[in-house]
């Protein structure tokens, strides 16, 4: 069930240095922020993300995306950090400020309040805008009390959605009638990044148990999390469409945890990702409709994650990287697109690709 170092890109065949994918990645943020971004109603210090361009005159009424919105904050946190990686403080003080306006319009379009009907877009915006909290603080720009107040806020729901139906693991929704990895996922690695393990292993170990294709007797399993499950009076359902972007935040949340039992589960998982998302050319299969656009782009970010951490092994990492890289040779050949969502993932893929190392295709990382 849905609704979602250095800059370099790794290597391409024949040993030739790949893209220099940090300027593709920041021609793709002024792209977004031009056709896209707007002041919400007017509104100065805010900022939001029209759902497609051309847009229409913008109302309060407008339609809109939560968790699309959370996705745009992510990138524009994203593109910060590549600017400080590239020792321009002033772009990446600029990007915070971006941030914290479009964390703004996010509040004010939601009438105010920070928690909404579900849990993975309230998850999305924790992540989000505790990356905000730390690139502010890297830019040494100025306080994000905003984003401080919307991840500790967004935590405490997330908090509130677990209960021990099922064994374990938190709602999709406040109906309360669905656990999904779209929401424990994330959630999953929001507890692990601010100081919360506990909560952390609960949910990842649950996601372990109940949604993890292991395979049955002598039927292989793909390797990859299924989509949710449905508490039942007859017992539980699962819903076993396999997803891109629940494939990402639990890969995190496993390197996150930082234990070798885990890290184990993130090397399995990104060889499964290779051997089942992968298109012929290298890169991850594309997600379609509105929403599925986002889907590979979330993917990517954490798999760039995984191309640079040291306790997986070598082959793990080139794995991770060659998926990243040639997702972006794929999305980098396309025109701009004309909808918010399929613009941030495009944005997303071409700084994870500038995240990376630049290496010939034929060198093993580690």
């Amino acid at each position: 069930m849905t609704r979602n170092s250095t800059g370099h890109g790794a290597g391409q065949a024949g040993g030739q240095p790949d893209t220099d994918w940090a300027a593709p990645a920041a021609a793709a943020a002024r792209a977004v922020h031009a056709r896209f971004g707007h002041r919400l109603m007017g509104l100065p210090g805010t900022w939001i993300g029209a759902v497609a361009w051309p847009a229409p005159v913008q109302a309060p009424w407008s339609e809109w995306h939560y968790w699309w919105q959370a996705h745009y904050l992510d990138a524009v946190v994203d593109s910060g950090w590549r600017s400080l990686r590239h020792g321009n403080r002033a772009a990446a003080t600029r990007d915070v400020a971006r941030g914290k306006a479009l964390l703004r319009g996010i509040l004010l379009r939601n009438f105010g309040r920070f928690p909404n009907y579900y849990y993975d877009d309230m998850a999305w915006l924790a992540l989000a805008a505790d990356r905000l909290g730390g690139l502010a603080r890297a830019a040494g720009s100025t306080q994000a009390a905003l984003a401080g107040f919307a991840s500790a806020t967004l935590a405490g729901q997330l908090r509130s959605a677990y209960d021990t139906v099922l064994g374990g693991g938190i709602y999709w929704s406040r109906k309360r009638d669905y656990k999904n990895t779209p929401a424990n996922g994330p959630a999953a690695l929001h507890f692990a990044r601010s100081g919360e393990p506990d909560h952390a292993r609960a949910l990842a170990d649950w996601l372990r148990v109940e949604l993890f294709d292991a395979g049955t007797g002598l039927k292989a399993g793909t390797g990859l999390y299924l989509d949710g499950v449905h508490p039942t009076a007859s017992g539980p359902e699962v819903e076993r469409t396999i997803f891109t972007y629940n494939q990402g935040p639990i890969l995190a949340a496993l390197l996150e945890l930082d234990h070798p039992q885990y890290a184990g589960q993130a090397a399995e998982l990104v060889a499964a990702v290779e051997r089942r998302l992968a298109t012929a050319d290298g890169g991850l299969r594309l997600e379609p409709g509105a929403d599925g656009s986002l889907f590979t782009g979330i993917l990517c970010r954490y798999l760039a994650l995984a191309a640079q951490e040291p306790r997986l092994p070598g082959e793990s990492r080139a794995a991770a990287a060659r998926l990243v890289t040639g997702t972006a040779r794929a999305l980098a050949a396309v025109p701009e697109p004309a909808i918010l969502s399929a613009a941030v993932q495009r944005w997303t893929v071409l700084e994870a690709a500038a995240t990376l190392p630049q290496l010939p295709t034929d060198t093993k990382i580690g």
